[in-house]
């Protein structure tokens, strides 16, 4: 509305801009006024133009908000830094919050118990909670499937038998595996604490059809998911307290170790890679002044006269 009013009054201006006098020839009358209405045209035509790359610019962004969502905001977390690593006991107690909150719904089909060890859980932790679930196994001697404890080596078991099973459960959304959903979504984790922690009632106008919840940063603003995380919905083991915000940033910490659990090698691997290369600069800088020295400092002496 706003660039529609400045163009109307741009128009207006320049169409205001004719020559009043009578007193010119017709002549000269009938050529000013050719050249004012080629300026007009002019002006409405670059004012024209401008108004497109408006328009334009607006459908961009109203199309990356409809594919995305609403944009969220860029978060400090701790492991980002070049030289920062994971807060294990941040870990811990994400992997806490998937357990008792996500696994119900969400699998977790590329992570195994013994990747928990040394991360989160000793080896004894670990083997303790793989031997609680049931795992499928077989065949045996005689050709039959049997059911045996969980072991280090085994993944977290899925919630659901198929995808079938899955969407029937959540009236035909099918959860998505967080294995690598950090990496996976667009701004990553941002967008998953975002989204975990930015359900709200939906604003004036806008209908939300049963069985959806109005997220903003949800694309399109309604998800099947519910509201997961409430203060108190888990009790810390190390006494933290279980606020929404504490959860979220919690869950998130985990669910990127997951998606990224050779990042603080990685990182030391690139720490010792520069700390090699430096030595080798320096080892070069002095090798070509020692060797170069002589030539640069040398002078040439000409005798003209022999």
């Amino acid at each position: 509305m706003a660039a529609g009013r400045g163009i109307s009054k741009l128009l207006k201006k320049a169409f205001r801009q004719q020559p009043s006098g009578s007193s010119l020839p017709s002549s000269c009358r009938i050529n000013h006024e050719e050249s004012s209405g080629f300026t007009g045209l002019k002006a409405l035509a670059i004012l024209g133009v401008g108004a497109s790359g408006l328009l334009s610019f607006a459908t961009i962004a109203s199309a990356d908000e409809a594919e995305h969502g609403l944009e969220a905001p860029s978060y400090p977390w701790p492991h980002a830094g070049i030289l920062s690593s994971y807060d294990h006991a941040s870990i811990r107690r994400g992997h806490q919050v998937y357990q008792q909150v996500c696994a119900s719904c969400h699998s977790m089909s590329l992570i195994s118990y013994r990747d928990l060890v040394g991360v989160a859980y000793t080896e004894e932790e670990t083997k303790a909670m793989a031997a609680e679930i049931e795992v499928v196994d077989g065949p045996n001697d005689e050709g039959e499937m049997f059911t045996r404890p969980g072991k280090l080596s085994d993944r977290f078991p899925q919630p659901y038998a198929n995808e079938q099973a899955a969407r029937f459960s959540n009236g035909g959304a099918y959860p998505p595996d967080l294995s690598l959903i950090t990496k996976a979504r667009h701004n990553g984790q941002n967008y998953v604490f975002a989204l975990l922690t930015g359900y709200r009632d939906p604003p004036a106008g806008v209908s939300i059809r049963e069985g959806l919840h109005y997220n903003p940063y949800f694309p399109g603003g309604a998800i099947a998911m519910p509201k997961m995380l409430m203060d108190g919905a888990v009790e810390y083991e190390d006494g933290t307290p279980a606020t929404e915000a504490q959860m979220g940033k919690d869950v998130v910490s985990f669910l990127s170790w997951a998606a990224e659990p050779e990042m603080e090698e990685r990182k030391l691997m690139g720490v010792k890679w520069i700390f090699l290369l430096s030595l080798a600069l320096l080892q070069a800088a002095y090798y070509r002044r020692m060797k170069w020295s002589v030539f640069k400092s040398r002078k040439l002496v000409l005798d003209v006269v022999n």
